[in-house]
């Protein structure tokens, strides 16, 4: 971090660096290395092991899409698997959705809830203290290997495929995922910057067509994940959810009573339609 600047080091010959106005947190957890610092455009910035993973000013649009559509596609779901998501965004939009009863998160560090909780507290906004939530640190892979519980959305909020998330983009953690998943049931996970990691989405379009009747890929822009549109990939055993109506998701969606500043039902819809470049990457 010279002349107060950080510079991120996901791509070898691209990459983006932020001013350093502050540094408000570095350290080497047992499994990864996290910083927290302050800049003006982005509010506070963590990153872990070089790469960005969520800043105070764009964050919503990430945790909201990666949240709303599938609960507001599921319609119904009861129990929701979070893997990862320290920072706590995902847990915080989905506890706000009130007919969930049951939430189970499973994060492998520690310290990253405990920084976020001090240095980040508006992603999970008092969600950690919510009694629907059940938080457990460990291998989010080994989970869904042996858990009994079943869940009717399961959503994916890891690193990229490095270091502690790389087993997180397997055939074995998706099958795991299947495993658990009640009848119905959406698993959706974050899956790169699609223009920028092509590979890593069609990697897993091969993995979802051998395992899932639904899959498919939606995607929303956001600023600090340069380079093009965020891919969230979609996994189902019924086309069902992903084909709800317009007319529907606005009705779900007015039901919840959620005040959202991103997710929308006509977001949602659009969400699905893919560029070019991207459907010739999962030959659709």
């Amino acid at each position: 971090m010279s002349d107060q600047r950080w510079t991120e080091t996901l791509y070898a010959s691209y990459g983006q660096s932020f001013r350093v106005d502050e540094i408000l947190f570095e350290h080497k957890t047992e499994h990864q290395h996290l910083v927290i610092f302050d800049n003006a455009q982005f509010g506070r910035v963590m990153a872990l092991d070089g790469v960005v993973q969520t800043t105070e000013r764009d964050e919503f649009i990430y945790h909201e899409m990666l949240t709303h559509v599938p609960l507001v596609a599921h319609g119904s779901a009861k129990r929701v698997l979070i893997i990862g998501g320290g920072d706590g965004g995902i847990l915080r939009e989905v506890c706000r959705h009130k007919d969930v009863e049951h939430i189970t998160q499973v994060e492998i560090d520690q310290a990253v809830i405990d920084m976020a909780r001090q240095y980040l507290p508006s992603h999970s906004d008092g969600a950690y203290d919510d009694p629907r939530a059940n938080i457990v640190i460990g291998d989010g892979f080994d989970f869904v290997q042996t858990t009994d519980q079943s869940f009717d959305v399961i959503i994916s909020d890891s690193t990229d495929p490095l270091g502690p998330g790389e087993v997180l983009f397997t055939k074995d953690f998706y099958a795991g995922c299947q495993r658990c998943l009640n009848p119905g049931g959406i698993l959706v996970t974050q899956n790169g910057v699609a223009f920028m990691q092509t590979d890593e989405v069609a990697n897993t379009a091969v993995r979802f067509s051998k395992l899932f009747q639904d899959w498919h890929f939606y995607s929303a822009a956001v600023p600090t994940y340069v380079g093009g549109i965020m891919a969230f990939a979609w996994a189902s055993d019924s086309p069902t959810a992903r084909q709800t109506s317009l007319t529907e998701l606005r009705e779900r969606w007015q039901a919840t009573g959620i005040q959202s500043r991103y997710y929308t039902p006509e977001v949602h819809a659009a969400a699905f339609a893919l560029p070019a470049y991207l459907q010739q990457a999962i030959k659709q």
